[in-house]
């Protein structure tokens, strides 16, 4: 058995799959997680509270929403597990969420004072 993940568009169209490549697989689409299963998720794997992982979830998909309005990508689940598990290691949840959340996805200063407003707004 053979499982290949390919996520097309991804970082550059040079990188693309010809057509007769991908015409030899099954394909699925993948979003994010609804609310609910995202925030468990963050909870287990990251032993923080529901409420925490669920705040976290709340900031994730605020960036999100920011897709093509000047983020290129979202706040992923696996930045959300970073930003807990750094939020367990005793960091201040707005640093964590700084550091793990918007400083990796964004240079500009204005889409960093926007992020940062959401994570003032939950934590």
């Amino acid at each position: 058995q053979l499982v290949i993940s390919y996520n097309p568009g991804y970082q550059s169209l040079m990188k693309d799959l010809k057509q007769s490549t991908k015409q030899r697989f099954g394909a699925l689409d993948f979003n994010y997680p609804a609310h609910e299963v995202e925030t468990e998720i963050i909870a287990h794997e990251t032993r923080v509270t529901v409420e925490v992982a669920s705040k976290l979830v709340s900031i994730a998909e605020r960036a999100r929403n920011l897709k093509g309005h000047g983020l290129d990508e979202g706040i992923s689940t696996r930045m959300l597990i970073y930003a807990g598990s750094l939020i367990v290691a005793g960091v201040d949840a707005k640093n964590a969420c700084r550091v793990a959340l918007v400083r990796p996805i964004t240079d500009d200063p204005d889409m960093r004072d926007a992020l940062d407003a959401a994570v003032m707004t939950f934590f």
